[in-house]
């Protein structure tokens, strides 16, 4: 949490400075908007559930109808998996802060862009009810020695994503539409455990996730 809160320090005095300096191509945008995480497994089948995303950006202009945006977004995203037993699906909640850099090729100045480039994603550990943590999932390998919900939250800390989309809008108001792929595998700290993999099935978890999102920025 120490790091995230520098970090954001850094991007605030980063954009401060650059707002000042150059008024007409730096601009501030403050965001907020809506996810829908998806999880991509061979072994999960996992539904898509809403969440929510907002956070701060830098736009400015880079080199003829190219712009570049840099900023910060925490995310609340969520999925569900089926239980065992029961119709009451378990949901999991993944708090994350994401730091993005992308480039954006201006279709019409100031109305449509089209963005692409990394995010860095950093991940808290899954967060599921209390009521639902002995729960045995649906997808375990086995009922004798069940993998239970609580088993698998313990997920990979640092992911890196693909980010592309469409920005819309007026100069000072605009909605953006994105997609983001989770590129490594964001259940592969679960695999440092042999216990854990032993519960699998002797099998290595993997699974990659993928994220739509929806925002309204604001830029000032």
């Amino acid at each position: 949490m120490k790091r995230v809160i520098c970090l954001f320090s850094l991007f605030l005095a980063f954009s401060a400075n650059a707002q000042y300096g150059n008024r007409d191509s730096n601009r501030i945008g403050i965001s907020g908007g809506l996810t829908q995480m998806s999880v991509f497994s061979d072994q999960f089948n996992a539904k898509p559930e809403s969440g929510w995303t907002g956070g701060f950006s830098l736009r400015g202009n880079y080199y003829n109808d190219w712009q570049m945006a840099f900023g910060m977004n925490f995310t609340e995203s969520n999925f569900s998996l089926a239980p065992l037993f029961g119709t009451k699906d378990i949901n999991y909640k993944l708090s994350a802060v994401q730091i993005f850099l992308t480039g954006s090729y201006m279709i019409i100045e100031n109305h449509l862009t089209f963005e692409i480039g990394p995010v860095l994603q950093i991940n808290g550990k899954l967060a599921i009810d209390k009521e639902d943590e002995s729960t045995i999932l649906k997808d375990s390998p086995s009922i004798i020695n069940p993998l239970l919900a609580k088993d698998i939250v313990d997920v990979t800390k640092i992911n890196g994503n693909l980010y592309a989309g469409v920005t819309a809008g007026i100069k000072n108001l605009r909605l953006h539409v994105s997609y983001q792929y989770g590129v490594n595998n964001f259940m592969n700290n679960l695999n440092k455990s042999d216990d854990l993999k032993l519960l699998n099935g002797d099998k290595k978890f993997k699974a990659n996730y993928g994220i739509l999102s929806g925002m309204i920025t604001v830029y000032l």
